[in-house]
């Protein structure tokens, strides 16, 4: 008999595929790893339906009624005021009241955030969250990266908090005792960067009893090296950073498939490195590393992007239950516990 694991709370509404790409996404997840089980969070009617389809639920997911979607372009004020009766909304609640360990949507990044937050709090000592993904490097283990987007402007304690979160994070998804950790700079030099980035640099120099180890900047051409285990950065420039590197990718995608097709030499070229072109496409396929996560709150909510296929809804509701077997929430607050941030240091 499995043992008793994560209960997952599911926006079954949110994304561009509805609810019958998420709940075939629960499905795969669920047979994958028997000990989840799940909160359902929709039409109900619908729901129940897509439920029937799959089997390998019965027993396993419970389904909830939400007589309202937050839409992708709802302002996220207007989500706020529906928290109580969209799918995202309540997901997040079931998080709030302790009937699921972690919440994951599909739908509007901004909408999620805003609702989590006001619903969920942040740790005692973070004065933000912050947005964290995964992202392919050259190394043993993909790369966690935050902030992605959630806030534009950052101070220096945001940036030492990040990597406190990062860390925590990466000693999770890739069990690693004291993580490798920088800021994302336009150079290595000590000098080189804003006020605030080297500020934060001094900070975590000053705090060597934290479970990472500080390895300085890092420019952002070396994001896939496989160097370093987190970069921080403030939210606009993460976010850049990261629609670069996600820009890059489809153009050396589209670049190969123009190249291949080009003649019929190049198309027998094709037919004999499908093997390395496969694994190639793999390493790019954005849903591989699916579920982004909001890091700093009292309680683990996991965003999905809203184009996933129902394999990579699967792969966002494996890192959720990660994080909620892993007390990602406890072990933030432990690490802040162990030392507290230190102050900036004031100009002369």
């Amino acid at each position: 008999m499995a043992q008793a694991g994560p209960r997952l709370a599911i926006d079954a509404m949110g994304g561009d595929g509805g609810s019958a790409l998420t709940v075939a996404g629960v499905a795969r997840a669920a047979a994958h790893d028997p000990a989840l089980a799940f909160l359902l969070f929709g039409d109900e009617a619908q729901l129940r339906a897509e439920v029937a389809r799959h089997p390998g639920l019965v027993g396993r997911a419970e389904v909830r009624h939400a007589p309202e979607v937050v839409g992708g372009d709802d302002k996220p004020t207007l989500a706020i005021r529906r928290a109580k009766t969209t799918s995202m909304g309540l997901a997040i609640a079931a998080v709030k009241d302790g009937a699921a360990d972690a919440a994951l949507s599909a739908g509007n990044t901004g909408a999620l955030m805003a609702m989590a937050k006001l619903a969920l709090r942040t740790i005692e000592g973070i004065d933000r969250p912050a947005l964290a993904a995964l992202l392919p490097t050259l190394g043993h283990h993909d790369l966690v990266m935050l902030d992605l987007g959630a806030n534009t402007e950052c101070d220096a304690r945001n940036l030492f908090e990040f990597a406190v979160m990062g860390a925590a994070y990466a000693r999770i998804v890739h069990d690693l005792a004291e993580p490798r950790v920088q800021l994302l700079n336009i150079g290595t030099e000590e000098l080189k960067g804003t006020g605030e980035l080297r500020d934060a640099a001094a900070m975590l120099r000053a705090a060597p009893h934290l479970p990472l180890r500080f390895d300085g900047f890092v420019e952002a051409n070396r994001l896939g090296s496989g160097e370093v285990d987190v970069i921080v950065s403030d939210g606009f420039s993460g976010n850049i950073a990261l629609k670069t590197a996600e820009g890059t990718a489809r153009f050396i995608g589209d670049l190969i498939r123009r190249s291949f097709t080009s003649s019929f030499r190049s198309k027998m070229g094709f037919l004999l490195s499908r093997p390395a072109i496969t694994l190639l496409r793999q390493g790019l396929d954005p849903n591989q590393r699916n579920g982004a996560v909001f890091l700093g709150l009292n309680g683990t909510v996991v965003k999905s992007h809203g184009s996933t296929t129902a394999d990579g809804f699967a792969k966002a509701i494996g890192v959720a239950a990660k994080l909620a077997r892993g007390r990602l929430v406890s072990r933030i607050a432990e690490d802040l516990a162990r030392t507290r941030a230190p102050t900036a240091p004031q100009a002369a």
